[in-house]
C-alpha cells in the first residue's frame, strides 16, 4: 500500500532499463524526487527493453500497463525517470488521458518550489523557461496547465499563451539579470583573493550530508533536512581552523544523476564558488549502496562546469548509519602522504576534528617573515608597472 496525503497528486512511477535490471536505488530515487515534488506514488512500473521506442519510449504493451495502473489507482500523473522528448510527452499524454512528465521536469520543478534567493529564483525561472520552449505544444493537456500541478509550477501557467519570440526575450532578459549578479560575485571573489584567503567549497550527490557538514564546520544556522535539493543557494561563511590560513567555505547546491542541463547551465554563477575554489570537499553518502555511482554523477558535473582539475578531499559521511563509528575520523592517505580521504559522521560530530587536523596540514599558517616578504614583492612588482 501506498500512503496518500491529502492534496498530493496520485502518481504512477515508471522506471525502465536497457539491457539490465532496473536498479532498486533508482526507483527508491526516483519516489524521493516524487515525494520532493509534493507526490504520492500510486504504483510503480518496471521493465526493460533493447532501446527506447521512438514514439512513446516505453512500446505499446508496457504503455497499457501504464494506462491500466492509473486507471485502477485514480492517478492523474506519470512520472518517467527518463529524458522524454516533447514528441513522447504528447503522445503519452494522448495515450493514457494524464498529465506526463520526464525527470528533467521534475527536477526543475521542484528547484522551483525550494529556491529561496533573488538569484536562485532567476536560475530557475531561466532553466524551465529553457525547458519549456521546446514543450510549447502539448495537445489536450493545456488546460491543466492552467490550474497548475507537479511540473506545472514556476514563471507563470500560461506559458502556452507566450509564442517563442516572447519567450527568447525573456530568457535574454533573465541571462542579463544572472550576468550582473555573477559580476558582484566576481568582486567578492577578488577581494578574497586579495586578502590571499583559501576558498573551500562543499559539493556532492543530493541529500549526502553537505549541509549539515557546513553547519557543524562553521556553526552556520544553513537548512539542512533530509530531502532532496533541501539548498539551492550558495551560502559562504568563514572557517576558523587553529593554525591554518584565513579559510572561507561555501555550501552549494546538490548535484544528481542526469542532472538536467538547463539547471547546470542556469546556476552556473553560483556553482563559480565551486570552480574558483583551492579545495573541494566531496561529501558522499557512506550509507548508500550507489555512492560509486554518485561519485561518478558528480564529477561529471564538476566537468561540465569547469572545476573537474580541483583538488578534492572525499568526505565519507553517515558512518553513524553505517554501523562504523568506529571509522569515524579514519584519514586515507595517497602514495605522498597527502589525505585523499576523512570519514566523518555531520550528524554526530565525529571525525571532525579530524578533518580540521586535515585542512590545518594542506593551508598551515604562514609565517610572519613569509608573508612579509611576500608583500615586499608585491610592491616592488606594482612599483615596477
Amino acid at each position: 500500500m501506498f500512503d496518500r496525503h491529502a492534496g498530493n497528486d496520485r502518481a504512477v512511477l515508471v522506471q525502465l532499463a536497457f539491457g539490465k535490471a532496473p536498479m532498486t536505488d533508482d526507483i527508491e530515487e526516483l519516489k524521493s524526487l516524487a515525494s520532493s515534488a509534493g507526490a504520492d506514488t500510486a504504483d510503480v512500473i518496471t521493465g526493460r527493453r533493447d532501446r527506447p521506442d521512438p514514439a512513446l519510449y516505453a512500446g505499446k504493451g508496457k504503455v497499457e500497463e501504464i494506462g491500466a495502473a492509473c486507471v485502477a489507482q485514480s492517478a492523474e500523473l506519470v512520472i518517467f525517470n527518463h529524458t522524454l522528448s516533447g514528441a513522447q510527452e504528447r503522445n503519452l499524454e494522448k495515450a493514457l488521458s494524464c498529465r506526463v512528465i520526464d525527470r528533467r521536469s521534475l527536477i526543475l520543478d521542484i528547484f522551483a518550489m525550494r529556491a529561496r534567493s533573488a538569484e536562485g529564483k532567476l536560475a530557475v525561472e531561466l532553466a524551465q523557461l529553457e525547458h519549456m520552449s521546446t514543450r510549447l505544444v502539448r495537445g489536450w493537456s493545456h488546460l491543466e496547465r492552467q490550474r497548475g500541478g507537479i511540473g506545472m509550477r514556476g514563471p507563470g501557467e500560461k506559458q502556452l499563451e507566450i509564442d517563442k519570440s516572447l519567450i527568447t526575450l525573456k530568457i535574454r532578459a533573465l541571462k542579463e539579470r544572472l550576468e550582473k549578479v555573477d559580476k558582484q560575485r566576481q568582486t567578492q571573489r577578488r577581494r578574497r583573493e586579495r586578502s590571499r584567503t583559501i576558498s573551500i567549497a562543499i559539493v556532492g550527490y543530493t541529500n549526502a550530508g553537505k549541509s549539515t557538514l557546513f553547519n557543524r564546520l562553521t556553526a552556520a544556522g544553513t537548512y539542512a533536512a533530509d530531502q532532496l535539493f533541501a539548498t539551492l543557494d550558495t551560502t559562504v561563511r568563514k572557517l576558523y581552523v587553529a593554525d591554518a590560513q584565513p579559510l572561507v567555505v561555501s555550501d552549494t547546491v546538490g548535484f544528481v544523476r542526469d542532472l538536467p542541463h538547463e539547471l547546470v547551465d542556469a546556476f552556473k554563477a553560483t556553482l563559480l564558488e565551486a570552480v574558483e575554489a583551492d579545495l573541494l570537499l566531496h561529501v558522499v553518502d557512506g550509507a548508500s549502496d550507489q555512492r560509486d555511482q554518485q561519485i561518478e554523477a558528480v564529477n561529471l558535473v564538476l566537468e561540465e562546469i569547469g572545476a573537474a582539475e580541483i583538488p578534492q578531499l572525499i568526505i565519507v559521511n553517515k558512518c553513524d548509519l553505517l554501523g562504523l563509528g568506529s571509522d569515524a575520523g579514519r584519514v586515507e592517505t595517497d602514495d605522498i602522504g597527502q589525505a585523499r580521504r576523512v570519514f566523518v559522521s555531520s550528524k554526530t560530530g565525529a571525525g571532525i576534528p579530524e578533518l580540521r587536523a586535515v585542512l590545518q596540514a594542506r593551508f598551515p599558517r604562514q609565517s610572519t617573515d613569509y608573508m612579509a616578504g611576500l608583500a615586499t614583492a608585491q610592491d616592488l612588482t606594482a612599483a615596477e608597472q
